[in-house]
């Protein structure tokens, strides 16, 4: 087993897997998944997005990005809504019930992270954290 905690990319792999069964896990009271919680963390930071553009962002399969969204419709979540600039497009957009269900989580989402990351410090919990952001900025954007 040592030789695969060797391999960094590896080590990231795994890590992001238990991340997954932790998130799904303290979502599935919901009936939700992580997919549908990003979904909802991306929505939060705008004013509403196109399909394609989320599909893009969060690297899901746009058919997959219908299926999300169309459950969080079912749930009040999130909307699809005419776009400002072309009303034959659809932009979908975070209701005020979908900003409630985040502030609900939050403090679970941080037990989550807190239950992963346990072994670290803060000053190296936030040292990882600037490094795989910076990561992500390059390889995510």
């Amino acid at each position: 087993m040592r030789g695969l905690h060797a391999d960094t990319g590896y080590l990231l792999y795994r890590l992001g897997l238990r991340s997954g069964q932790l998130f799904n896990a303290f979502l599935q009271e919901s009936g939700l998944r992580l997919r549908h919680y990003a979904l909802l963390r991306f929505l939060a930071t705008t004013d509403g997005a196109l399909q394609r553009e989320l599909s893009a962002r969060l690297g899901y399969d746009p058919s997959a990005i219908v299926g999300l969204v169309d459950d969080l419709e079912r749930l009040g979540f999130a909307e699809r809504r005419p776009a400002p600039d072309d009303r034959r497009s659809r932009i979908v957009v975070l209701t005020a019930d979908g900003r409630a269900f985040l502030r609900n989580t939050d403090e679970a989402g941080l037990r989550v992270t807190n239950d992963l990351l346990h072994p670290l410090g803060p000053a190296e919990r936030d040292l990882l954290h600037t490094l795989l952001q910076r990561i992500a900025e390059t390889e995510l954007s």
